[in-house]
């Protein structure tokens, strides 16, 4: 007797690049609850079709100015009608009023929490004027201020322009407005490792995987402090947990090789300097550092 395949489910950068969101912010998101993945295998989160459905409404809400108070109100409406919900992903738009929300495909508006059709048309163009096709209200404008995750990424850019000190103020602020933006903490441990206080970046790592132990770039970077503090069995387990929950990191897969290599570990090394080279194809010094890795301990 042959058994239903399992549903597909995609992680969060399949996500993030399926439906162009940042990965932070997806994160973010799955922190605070407003929506994430609901599907967990061997200790790894992914999102089902029904996740991608409030991730997408999530994105075009927000998008469009709509409160996140407001955003929550609609998803709720949402998920009350994902029993039943099975349009295609790339064929459902979402916009809402903040009390009403209207899904849409290609031929039909409707509303989910009572599954009624509110207008049936023939490949109406959808765009984000959707709300004025159906007659809701505009949204209002966000309204002015902070938000934790604007801030957390005028930090980012602040980084990205080598601004550390800049980037630190907008993280610890976006932490003071939400205490569990674990992005926040892993990126004020790098900043704190750059300046070479590895005691501080240690512990804005562990407590970033206190809030999201999914959180791979965290994981890696703490392995990497393990390994520069002389700590090699501990960087070891922690580079092994990255190559476990995202096994296409290919730097955890380089790093995890030049750690076993320095314990003499040769033949794990051998596998994982393979497993880079399966996923790094770029003509650079790390991808030629492998080869020779490989012919090295062959």
């Amino acid at each position: 007797m042959s058994s239903d395949p399992e549903p597909p489910a995609l992680s969060f950068r399949d996500v993030a690049d399926l439906l162009s969101v940042d990965e932070s912010r997806l994160r973010y998101w799955a922190q605070t609850g407003l929506c994430g993945p609901s599907v967990r295998r061997e200790g790894r989160q992914f999102f089902n079709f029904c996740d991608l459905v409030q991730v997408k409404s999530a994105k075009e809400l927000t998008d469009r100015g709509v409160p996140v108070q407001r955003v929550q109100k609609a998803l709720a409406a949402l998920r009350k009608s994902m029993p039943t919900l099975d349009r295609p992903l790339e064929r459902l738009r979402v916009c809402s009023d903040g009390d009403r929300i209207a899904v849409l495909d290609d031929t039909v508006a409707f509303e989910p929490l009572t599954g009624q059709i509110i207008m049936q048309f023939d490949l109406l163009p959808l765009s984000s004027d959707a709300a004025r096709v159906l007659g809701l209200p505009a949204p209002a404008p966000a309204a002015a201020g902070e938000s934790a995750y604007g801030c957390f990424m005028s930090g980012v850019a602040a980084e990205d322009n080598t601004d550390d000190a800049a980037a630190e103020r907008f993280y610890l602020r976006a932490l003071d407005l939400d205490p569990h933006l674990a992005a926040a903490h892993t990126n004020l441990g790098n900043i704190l490792h750059r300046r070479g206080h590895r005691g501080e970046a240690r512990t804005r790592y562990e407590q970033a995987l206190l809030l999201d132990p999914d959180q791979s770039e965290a994981r890696f970077n703490l392995a990497n402090l393990l390994d520069e503090l002389g700590e090699i069995d501990l960087a070891l387990a922690e580079y092994r947990r990255v190559v476990s929950r995202a096994p296409d990191f290919a730097d955890a897969h380089f790093n995890l090789a030049l750690t076993l290599e320095r314990a003499a570990r040769r033949v794990e090394a051998r596998v994982h300097y393979a497993r880079y080279l399966e996923l790094d194809r770029d003509d650079n010094e790390w991808v030629q550092a492998a080869r020779e890795a490989v012919e090295r301990l062959s």
